[in-house]
């Protein structure tokens, strides 16, 4: 018998009334996790329950007898920061934002930003690294900016592992059940109490979804849930574990996002005009978009795709394609079969929309492609991933040089207040001002930062690495104490680490190509290094390897290892567990940044980016974010962005490079100190790190670039195209419909450019082209030159684009072009005529298939 269905169900709730009720408002909205004084104020509740609960309010105000919080009304000091804090939360809630300012409101801009993870809190166990925390401080910056954004994801009910090291050093994984209902998170319910539902249809199953709410400042995020008992076992384990299970369970999840994520949506009442995939996890949001326009409009999927494809962003994080998912077609025939015959689709048109080579049966049904073609606007996250990219999908545009393909890119940041040490935000304020906490992007501002004086600087840094230290003894000795240590050993980790000696941090996903173990290449030199009399140095480990990959779980094991070692033994520590809470600790505490990824595989990273703002130095491989920071005064660079051929020798030549550093510059720049104990050189080192990073990679800067770069830009295009119920979008299909079946008619007769074979420099070169149109009017192409300089290969690189004028008419459909070439710079040229069809209202449309050079 299932006892499950026989149980009546019910929620207890603290009960909070009078002045103690806006403890719970603030419990319920992250806001508090990145403003230090409500920090502060629920710490003063009961530190060790604060501890014991992984820093959740909502769960410590459940745990909390009647008669405690009863005190704290008693208590006066307690109640004026309880009331100080209250103030601030309304001031933020209620207050004017970048947005408001600039914008005037005047643009009904919604946004749906969607990611598979969100990195909010260590309290709130919905991420499992870089993406996740990288959406998470999106959805802060968007609040503190104001833009009118929600976040759309999914609420695992175990969400990413727990992980511990057992006596060896093997990675272990546990899987705690999350307690919703002690997590910061609010079951949507109807006007009758009932929860909000959708349905979707899954290979013939119905499957039931609620919809949870965390609200992020100003920001609500929706996250799905099928653990519901209306459904099948296995649909109710979709959102059991992320990035857990096979490629059946990925594809079912990504559906429940994607569809499922425009549904709930729909379901809750609103009505996006701009969506955001953060990765193409999300891409199939787009074909629901288009259904429900399809079904609104009576319109075939070409022409509701067009008003789609205007109010869509996709941002890759992934710089190679084994990162990216991949799906068989039988697998995409089971799932969404009906799906796709209900937008009118063939199977082979369907598919195609996921393959680089739309008519290569052979080839997978990738989620990335999918997301460029049906996207308006693409990205990288970094400018080396920006360039990487357009060279990983140039399949996609085979007609387009490199740097024309549609993929851009907006580097990445991080949330300044999420990740700055308390020590640190109050001497920047005392120097600084306090504008830096509401626009941390204006480089002027941080200029001030030579005014701080260098001891002031140097003590606040060495009180975040003292309190760094202790934190890592006291998980240390957690972990001894774990794998059956005797009391002896266990006292023995207060002598661990060094307070006041150089610290290094390592801490990240321990997938191979971050290289963790790079460091250990040369394990007598390595010993050498951290146990200098006069100048000793120390590392301190974190991260997790996936469950399945065992080679990043021997990274781990090799690291744990090594910190046993005699020569090691107080030198090197691995922390486990990594999450939020210990990256805080670690960003705020070091002095050195390491970063060892193979060039070009780190897509941005932005530990670093952390790392700068609390004073601390990166000394990093020229991959993803640094070959943008990196200023030679600010830090250090592991090589000149090499690229070798055999990995073993990449990895010998830049350990080497990384032993030099250490020993030649770093090393003696942190210990040359003057007769007060000041690394004078190490802080000008500092201030040079702060003043250039600080005003630039910050999530501020991010979102608003994502806003004036792609959010508005779409907004309008998606405007455009959906006017007088989408009668543009419709005729834009159409337009694009004629163009190809016309396009055919179109070639480049001749070109004249006549000129010396060594042009002056200055001197224009005229040119006239004659081009094939047959029955398209010549006001409905552009035709331009592309042209610059030749590389050793006969290449144009750097082109640029030079529109040519429309002459005359010579007769059967051809047309003379005439126009110039500006010779700005000396050396070897070269041009090439472009064609491409042009709207009367949109300007210049590229599609696969309508572009002729000659």
């Amino acid at each position: 018998m299932d006892f499950t269905k026989r149980i009546h169900r019910f929620t207890v709730v603290p009960s909070l009334s009078g002045e103690l009720a806006i403890l719970q408002t603030l419990a319920f909205n992250l806001w508090w996790t990145w403003e230090p004084d409500a920090v502060e104020l629920f710490k003063r509740l009961d530190i060790d329950l604060w501890q014991q609960t992984r820093h959740n309010p909502v769960e410590m105000l459940g745990i909390l007898q009647q008669t405690t919080l009863e005190r704290l009304v008693a208590d006066e000091g307690f109640m004026a920061q309880l009331n100080r804090v209250e103030e601030k939360y309304h001031g933020y809630m209620t207050g004017k934002t970048w947005f408001d300012r600039t914008w005037n409101g005047e643009r009904p801009l919604r946004v749906a930003y969607f990611s598979m993870e969100f990195g909010l809190h260590e309290s709130v166990p919905t991420y499992s690294g870089g993406l996740g925390v990288l959406a998470g401080d999106h959805l802060k910056s968007a609040s503190d900016l104001g833009v009118p954004l929600v976040g759309i994801g999914l609420l695992y009910r175990q969400g990413y592992f727990r992980q511990y090291l057992n006596i060896e050093g093997w990675q272990q994984e546990l899987y705690p059940e999350n307690d919703f209902y002690n997590l910061p998170l609010k079951l949507q319910r109807d006007e009758e109490g009932r929860p909000l539902t959708i349905e979707l249809d899954l290979a013939g199953r119905k499957v039931h979804v609620q919809i949870w709410k965390v609200q992020v400042g100003r920001i609500p995020l929706y996250l799905l849930d099928t653990n519901m008992e209306e459904n099948d076992p296995l649909d109710r384990e979709i959102t059991a574990q992320l990035y857990g299970g096979d490629q059946d369970m990925r594809i079912r999840q990504e559906i429940l996002l994607g569809i499922g994520g425009i549904r709930a949506l729909n379901r809750l009442g609103i009505d996006p005009n701009v969506c955001h995939m953060n990765e193409g996890h999300a891409a199939f949001l787009a074909l629901e978009r288009t259904k429900l326009l399809m079904e609104k409009h009576g319109l075939r999927f070409p022409e509701a795709m067009e008003a789609v494809r205007a109010g869509t962003i996709f941002t890759t994080h992934t710089p190679v394609d084994a990162g990216i998912d991949h799906f068989p077609a039988d697998l995409l025939e089971r799932y969404l079969g009906r799906y796709y015959r209900f937008l009118g689709l063939s199977r082979d048109e369907f598919l195609s929309l996921g393959r680089q080579l739309p008519k290569n049966p052979h080839e997978s049904f990738c989620m990335a492609v999918l997301a460029l073609r049906l996207a308006n606007h693409a990205n990288g996250v970094s400018q080396l991933h920006g360039e990487v990219s357009r060279k990983m999908w140039k399949n996609l545009w085979p007609e387009l040089p490199d740097e024309h393909i549609p993929i851009t890119s907006v580097t990445n940041g991080v949330h300044t207040k999420t990740w700055l040490s308390v020590e640190m935000a109050g001497l920047l304020t005392r120097y600084l001002g306090n504008r830096w906490r509401e626009d941390p992007t204006d480089p002027l501002l941080w200029k001030r930062v030579s005014n701080i004086p260098d001891s002031e600087l140097w003590r606040t840094h060495e009180r975040c690495r003292e309190r760094l230290v202790v934190f890592a003894r006291r998980r240390l000795k957690d972990h001894l104490r774990q794998v059956g240590a005797t009391a002896k050993e266990i006292a023995q980790a207060d002598e661990v680490l060094d307070p006041e000696a150089l610290t290094i941090g390592f801490a990240r996903r321990f997938a191979t190509y971050k290289r963790g173990t790079l460091l250990f290449r040369d394990l007598d030199r390595l010993a050498r290094i951290l146990n200098g009399a006069d100048r000793p140095v120390q590392i301190i480990f974190s991260g997790k390897a996936h469950p399945h990959d065992v080679e990043g779980k021997e990274l781990i094991r090799r690291i744990f290892q090594h910190s046993l070692e005699a020569r090691f033994h107080n030198r090197i520590v691995f922390i486990e567990d990594y999450d939020m809470a210990v990256a805080r600790h670690l960003v705020q505490g070091v002095d050195v940044w390491l970063n060892t990824p193979l060039r070009p595989l780190e897509a941005s990273g932005t530990s670093g980016m952390k790392v700068a703002f609390n004073g601390g130095l990166n000394m990093s491989v020229l991959d993803g974010w640094w070959p943008e920071g990196y200023r030679g005064n600010n830090g250090w660079a592991i090589g000149k962005g090499e690229v070798y051929d055999d990995i073993d020798f990449q990895n010998e030549v830049e350990s080497r490079a990384i032993y030099d550093l250490l020993e030649k510059e770093v090393i003696p720049l942190f210990y040359d100190r003057g007769p007060d104990g000041i690394p004078r050189g190490w802080l000008t080192c500092m201030k040079a790190s702060l003043q250039t990073l600080c005003p630039v990679f910050s999530t501020e800067r991010m979102v608003k670039e994502y806003a004036e770069r792609m959010y508005l830009p779409s907004f309008e295009e998606w405007r455009t195209l959906s006017g007088d119920g989408l009668a543009r979008a419709v005729d834009l299909a159409r337009w694009k419909g004629e163009m190809h079946r016309s396009w055919h008619q179109v070639r480049v007769v001749s070109v004249e450019a006549p000129a010396p074979e060594e042009v002056p420099l200055g001197a224009p070169i005229p040119v006239t082209a004659r081009v094939a149109l047959g029955d398209i009017a010549p006001d409905r192409v552009i035709v331009e030159t592309y042209c610059g300089v030749l590389d050793s290969r006969g290449t144009i690189v750097g082109g640029e684009l030079i529109p040519l004028d429309h002459a005359e008419e010579e007769g059967g459909g051809t047309h003379c072009f005439t126009g110039g070439i500006e010779t700005r710079f000396c050396g070897r040229h070269g041009f090439m005529i472009r064609v491409m069809p042009r709207h009367p209202e949109l300007g210049p449309v590229y599609e696969q298939g309508l572009l002729v050079w000659g």
